[in-house]
């Protein structure tokens, strides 16, 4: 089944949590990545999320985590080491190659974020990776790939046709006016095809 993942920016909502619950109760996996924040401020709005979202997955406080009891975390390739691997069940590594998606697997990862496929605000300048690399990150490992960067209800297809396993959008969710009918448009362009 093709998943669909949001991955956040409380700076772009401003009714973060009440989304990220009906995102939640409409069978969206959440990343909860919020970079910028210290590690006592990441805390306090991840306990908040886990009220509304309690499988959400927390991204890189890894110390943070695992004292509030997360059992899944995303990290930056960087970060994965065999004590992240047995203190969650699942854990998810952002790649930027097949090569890292290698690296990630033979760690111990249970899935990959592959990207940027298409051009995004979020990494404004860099040229995207494209369809050819994720269809590549796809054939080099044997754990489920979810495409991220620039993906929309227009593009989403192309990402299954790929092979993918997912897709991860962050911009769509965070600022569209209705979070259910986005998700009926996203899902209305994958039975496209």
């Amino acid at each position: 089944m093709f998943k669909i993942i949001c991955v956040t920016d409380r700076k772009l909502c401003p009714d973060f949590t009440e989304r990220i619950e009906r995102l939640h109760k409409s069978g969206i996996t959440v990343i909860l990545r919020e970079k910028d924040l210290s590690g006592d401020d990441y805390k306090g709005l991840a306990r908040r999320i886990m009220s509304v979202c309690p499988d959400v997955i927390l991204h890189s406080y890894i110390n943070e985590a695992a004292d509030l009891g997360a059992k899944k975390i995303h990290l930056p390739l960087r970060m994965m080491n065999e004590s992240v691997k047995s203190t969650f069940e699942t854990v998810g590594v952002s790649v930027h190659s097949y090569e890292e998606a290698k690296a990630a697997e033979k760690m111990g990862a249970d899935y990959v974020t592959a990207g940027h496929i298409f051009a995004t605000d979020c990494k404004k300048g860099l040229e995207p990776r494209g369809l050819d690399f994720l269809e590549r990150v796809k054939r080099s490992v044997n754990i489920p790939v979810y495409g991220i960067g620039g993906i929309s209800p227009r593009n989403i297809s192309q990402i299954k046709e790929r092979g993918a396993d997912g897709a991860c959008i962050m911009s769509g969710f965070m600022q569209c006016e209705n979070t259910e009918k986005y998700l009926e448009e996203i899902n209305k362009n994958l039975l496209k095809k």
